[in-house]
């Protein structure tokens, strides 16, 4: 039961990226809009997003509830030693909540809709610099539970230049996310050509701090080049998704919108898969070449089991109302 309840965690942390990454992308798009055109694309997010943003983080309470319940030590490091980011990212994940319902929804338009753009539009993109951040800093073997100081215990464990480059990283994905879901959303071909160009450059930019990545973890000696390229299914992983990012480009000059959505999902499926496959099971790698496992620190077999079997029974009637929500909506939209 134990491994049905990773499967769980790793999934959860997957669709957390790709559905919440797209919804924080939307921000980022939006950001980095001129004035001229933020009302255009602000309108067409509202309409992708605007029915399921908050469901997007069912996938985020999920993998805490896993990691709570069937890893307590593993949470427990998580949550004392990178406290801080986690602290930020969730005060950006409430902040870009209350901004977003309150600028949308407000009945008194005033001034403070100026305040709930920029808190929303600069949470859009803290939230997934930090998850990147967090992301990083529990492989980067930089965390020192027998450190001696606060500064080494608390804050360089995620403060460096390659938890940060990984944040960058991750807001790049998101922003790329975002772009190709929009695309499918434009109202006529001005609008679609508008995401296309984002889709290119946030794209870019994604290669780009993809690159930085790898060369900072060759600096600071994170075997992140062995565990990608080093294993015949990582490898496979890289090529496959390389391959789906020529795939999408094609069928995104050819004018669909779907298939580059699923191709876009299914190439962060595929990168995540190549940096998790080669240290699996260990979950966060320590300073001085100790790590915490997922197989060696689990909760007893009776609880296993219990979240086990509550996580297969909650997905037979989440997962169906969850799609039919998509449908609805998309329905709704049609007509």
């Amino acid at each position: 039961m134990a491994y049905v309840v990773i499967a769980y965690l790793w999934l959860s942390i997957l669709l957390y990226l790709i559905l919440g990454g797209a919804d924080f992308g939307a921000g980022i798009i939006e950001l980095l809009t001129s004035a001229k055109n933020r009302i255009r694309t602000r309108k067409t997010l509202y309409h992708a997003i605007g029915p399921i943003w908050e469901a997007n983080h069912m996938w985020l309470i999920i993998a805490i509830v896993i990691l709570f319940v069937g890893f307590p030590v593993i949470y427990s490091e998580m949550s004392t030693y990178l406290h801080i980011p986690l602290v930020i990212m969730l005060v950006g994940i409430i902040a870009r909540g209350t901004a977003f319902v309150f600028r949308h929804y407000d009945a008194i338009k005033d001034d403070m809709q100026w305040l709930y753009n920029r808190i929303f539009l600069l949470s859009s993109f803290v939230t997934p610099f930090f998850l990147g951040i967090i992301a990083a800093s529990t492989i980067s073997g930089r965390i020192q539970p027998d450190a001696s100081d606060f500064q080494t215990a608390y804050v360089f464990s995620w403060f460096n230049l390659f938890s940060i480059s990984v944040g960058l990283f991750t807001v790049s994905i998101c922003g790329f996310l975002a772009s190709v879901f929009l695309i499918g959303e434009a109202d006529d071909e001005a609008d679609r050509k508008r995401f296309v160009n984002k889709a290119i450059r946030m794209n870019i930019a994604a290669i780009v701090c993809g690159i930085i990545v790898f060369i900072v973890a060759e600096i600071d000696k994170i075997p992140l080049r062995h565990w990608v390229f080093g294993e015949p299914l990582g490898l496979i992983a890289v090529q496959a998704a390389t391959v789906s990012l020529a795939v999408l480009w094609y069928f995104i000059y050819r004018g669909k919108n779907m298939l580059p959505r699923i191709m876009a999902g299914f190439q962060v499926t595929m990168i995540l898969f190549a940096v998790s496959y080669a240290h699996f099971p260990d979950f966060i790698r320590l300073h001085g070449g100790r790590s915490l496992s997922l197989l060696e620190l689990q909760a007893p077999p009776k609880t296993m089991e219990a979240l086990g079997w509550a996580l297969i029974i909650g997905s037979v009637f989440i997962l169906p109302a969850l799609f039919y929500l998509y449908y609805s909506f998309q329905r709704h939209e049609e007509r």
